[in-house]
Parts: C-alpha cells; sequence; structure tokens
C-alpha cells in the first residue's frame, strides 16, 4: 500500500520542523559512530539541523491547520514554541562546547541527546492529543535522564540521574493514569474532541480524577510543589551547562502542553481544579522563594528560584484567560533568556569538579570581570521582576490575569514572594560589587561570552519594547 495513503502532503509540511530536526538527528548519530574524534563535526550538524528546523517553523507560521488526524497542530502557537525551543537549543549548544572541553567530557552524543530532546519538546508544543503529549515528554525526559547523568565519573551526576529517572518514571505512572481515565470517560484522547464534551464529562467523578491524575503528571514536569523534590539535586548534580538547558527548554515544554491540555475549552472552566492550581501556584512561590533564602550553592539557589518561577507561571493557568496564557509565553521568553544568561556566566567561572558555586567564590568579581558581573546583576534583576528588563513585564501580565480572574489574593502572595526573592538574588550583585576577592579565574570563552551578551540584550528590549512578542501573541490567542 502506498505510504502516502496515510499522509497527505499538508501532513508533511506542517511536521516539517520536527521531521527536519529527526534527519539531522539521525545524520549526527551516523558521523558520530563511523567517524574517530567527530564531535566538532556532530557539534556543527546539529547547529545545522537546528537552523534548518527553524526555517521550517517560521515558514509554517501563516498556517492554522492540524496534521496527522489532529494529532498535531499546526502554525501559530506550534510554530512559535517550536521557535523558542530551537533558539533555547541553539544558545545551549554553544554554551556547551567551552564547558564541555574545559571539563574534559567532550563527546558527540551529547549534542544529538540535546537534539533529541528537543524533538520531544516540540511535539509537546505542538500536540492535539495527550498522546502525542504523553509521547514528547517521554522523548524529552530520556535524553534528559542520560544528559543528567552525563559526566559518568562523578557520584553527584550519576546520582541526579538516578533521582530524576525513579520520580519520572513514577510521574509518568500518574500521567498515563489520568490519560487512561480520561479516554475512559470520553472515548477520545483528542483535546478537542474532549472539549467539545465540556461541561457533561465533568459530570463523571472518573472524569475530574483523570485531570487531577494529568495534573500530577504535568506538576513534576514544571517542578511545582509538592513534586518538586528532584529539582536542587538534579540542577546541582547535572552538567551546568545541561541544568542551563534543562531549565529553560524542558520548563518551557512542559508549559507549553499545561496550556494546551488546561487551556480555557477544557477543564479551567471547573472550579475544583482552578482552585487546585491556585494552591499548586502559591505553594510554589511561598516554599520555592523560603527555601531558596538558605541556599549557599548558586545552582541550588537557581533551582529553587527555578520552582517559585513555576508558581508565578501557573497563576496563569489558573486564570483560565487568554491574558494568562499571554502572560505565561511571554514569560517563558523572558525566563528562557535570562536563565541560560545566568546558567552560562556560570558555567564560564565553574572549575573542575564543581568548585566556584557559591556566594563566597563571586566575591569582588566587579573588580576582575568587570563585564561579567554587569550581565549576572542583570539576569537577577530580571529574575527578581525590576524594570526595564523583561521579568518585570512577564510578572505584570500574569499578576493581572490573576486580577482579571478574581484570584486577586494571588497576584498580592506573588508580589510578597516576589520580594522575599530580591535577598537571595540581590545577595550576589552585594558580593560581586561591595566584597573583597581576587581568586585566580578560568580564561573565558568567547563563544560563550558572546551567547551571554545575547540573552543580555534579549532581556533588555524585550524588557522596554515588549510589544515584539505581546503583539504575536495577541494573535495567537
Amino acid at each position: 500500500m502506498d505510504m502516502m495513503e496515510y499522509f497527505s502532503n499538508a501532513d508533511l509540511v506542517g511536521s516539517s520542523p520536527i521531521l527536519a530536526l529527526g534527519t539531522f538527528s539521525l545524520i549526527a548519530l551516523l558521523v558520530n559512530s563511523l567517524v574517530k574524534n567527530s564531535q566538532k563535526i556532530v557539534f556543527w550538524v546539529c547547529v545545522a539541523g537546528v537552523v534548518v528546523s527553524l526555517w521550517f517553523a517560521f515558514d509554517n507560521f501563516e498556517l492554522n491547520h492540524t496534521a496527522f488526524s489532529d494529532m498535531l497542530l499546526v502554525g501559530g502557537y506550534a510554530s512559535f514554541y517550536s521557535i523558542l525551543f530551537l533558539v533555547i537549543t541553539l544558545f545551549a549548544l554553544f554554551l556547551s562546547v567551552p564547558y564541555l572541553e574545559k571539563e574534559e567530557y567532550h563527546l558527540g552524543e551529547y549534542y544529538i541527546l540535546i537534539i533529541l530532546s528537543t524533538i520531544g519538546m516540540m511535539l509537546m508544543g505542538s500536540a492535539g492529543d495527550l498522546i502525542t503529549i504523553f509521547l514528547g515528554i517521554e522523548i524529552m525526559s530520556v535524553a534528559f535522564y542520560v544528559l543528567a547523568g552525563y559526566f559518568r565519573t562523578k557520584l553527584s551526576s550519576n546520582e541526579s540521574a538516578l533521582k530524576y529517572f525513579l520520580l519520572g518514571a513514577f510521574a509518568t505512572g500518574f500521567l498515563l493514569y489520568g490519560i487512561a481515565l480520561i479516554y475512559g470517560t470520553t472515548g477520545t484522547t483528542n483535546l478537542i474532541r474532549i472539549a467539545a464534551q465540556y461541561p457533561q464529562a465533568f459530570m463523571d467523578p472518573l472524569h475530574l480524577i483523570g485531570w487531577g491524575l494529568v495534573l500530577i503528571g504535568f506538576s513534576f514536569k514544571v517542578a511545582a510543589v509538592p513534586f518538586h523534590m528532584w529539582v536542587p539535586d538534579v540542577y546541582e548534580g547535572a552538567p551546568t551547562s545541561v541544568t542551563a538547558f534543562m531549565s529553560t527548554g524542558g520548563k518551557a515544554a512542559a508549559f507549553s502542553a499545561f496550556i494546551l491540555a488546561f487551556s480555557v475549552p477544557m477543564s479551567m472552566h471547573d472550579p475544583k481544579l482552578t482552585m487546585v492550581i491556585a494552591i499548586l501556584a502559591a505553594a510554589s512561590m511561598l516554599i520555592g522563594n523560603w527555601f531558596g533564602l538558605s541556599q549557599t550553592n548558586l545552582k541550588r539557589m537557581l533551582a529553587y528560584s527555578s520552582i517559585a518561577h513555576a508558581g508565578y507561571m501557573l497563576i496563569g493557568i489558573a486564570s483560565g484567560t487568554q491574558l494568562g496564557q499571554q502572560g505565561i509565553t511571554f514569560y517563558l521568553v523572558s525566563y528562557g533568556l535570562t536563565n541560560l544568561g545566568a546558567f552560562g556566566v556560570i558555567a564560564m567561572l565553574e572549575k573542575e569538579n564543581g568548585k566556584n558555586l557559591s556566594y563566597e567564590d563571586y566575591a569582588g568579581l566587579a573588580r576582575t570581570k568587570p563585564a561579567l558581573a554587569a550581565l549576572l546583576s542583570m539576569f537577577m534583576f530580571s529574575l527578581t521582576g525590576i524594570p526595564p528588563f523583561a521579568g518585570f513585564v512577564g510578572k505584570y501580565y500574569l499578576f493581572a490575569s490573576a486580577v482579571q480572574s478574581n484570584l486577586t489574593w494571588l497576584a498580592i502572595l506573588g508580589v510578597i514572594t516576589s520580594l522575599f526573592s530580591t535577598y537571595y538574588y540581590l545577595r550576589i550583585v552585594v558580593y560581586m560589587y561591595f566584597r573583597e576577592g581576587g581568586e585566580e579565574l578560568p580564561p573565558l570563552s568567547r563563544i560563550s561570552f558572546a551567547t551571554v551578551v545575547l540573552s543580555g540584550i534579549g532581556i533588555v528590549v524585550l524588557g522596554i519594547v515588549p510589544s515584539l512578542i505581546l503583539d504575536v501573541l495577541k494573535s495567537m490567542f
């Protein structure tokens, strides 16, 4: 039977960004297995794959249909998130080369795993079906489990991979059982067809339990309290370049699927689920910021900060409005650039065996490396939500969506917990500018520095001219 009877041209065009990246990942795999010392070649093959995939994603932006019998969304939302994941991947690839060379772990398979996890992210961001979301999560997660334990000879890296794998497998069970219950009560896993059965399906308690279990699965992926236990250990033990990628691309992918599954036409009309998500958001903001105050290791501090930021973004889901969805998407762009930049600076200054990662190690950095100190300060200001940086605009939109949905208490809690976070974000600025220090620092890589500078320019431009992204988002939602 002819293959084209199964796939139409529209299906192939719609999935072209994913197919292009998949093709390049296979080429990279062949090169890596057939050519000795092929790290540099594999790196450039992966970069070429990301660039080609980006071109297809931009090309598809104006389209507005579904592919493969409504399993994949095409254009608009899907293209926007694909572009976001691919840009994050490109930044992560360029940050990784000097870091891996410094750590003497420069192997070609690292880049292939990064590309494979990106394919999973793109599936999640363009999913029109719960099965597609599950496939995307698994492709991304399996690559992440391996990447977290990439430094095979280091105990902390092995520990982080094992914890992530065990808890991740456990969360997958919740997600799958939830999907099974939703399928059992509606007869479909397609998000559009499930939406068409609202509100009758919600009269069935099994349907509600199904969405509750799916919520647990997603909460683990976005690191919301109380499903956050893995984050500090995994972020600390994984290679810093991997942590940068996981905390930005992984979180963005999880939220892109979260918005699709819990968006306005479906469960967010249900007041019980809205309240559960609001409580998850409140707990994540409180606990993430509270534990962030006592951290001395910068990677652990950014891990607790990541839990708190998941709380801020959950406000947008709880609001169930278009403003909330626009707010989350803008926040993910600004958070992605900010965290990539912050982890990029840490990766440049980190020494062998995870040294140079405490606040004290950054004392006096403004005198020895003034440009890096200024960039890291900018990233901390953006994470705190201080204008004119992009983080401020993102928080404003999320808090405004909470007020619009009569969840004013959540917005007030968000503002109060943001004040908590000021202490641990600005503490590093105080160390860099007002403490004496002068320890010998490793030589800086130009490619990493350029990537970090680009991230810095991005958060300033989006903070001053947020309409660059917001106008696109208004046309999407």
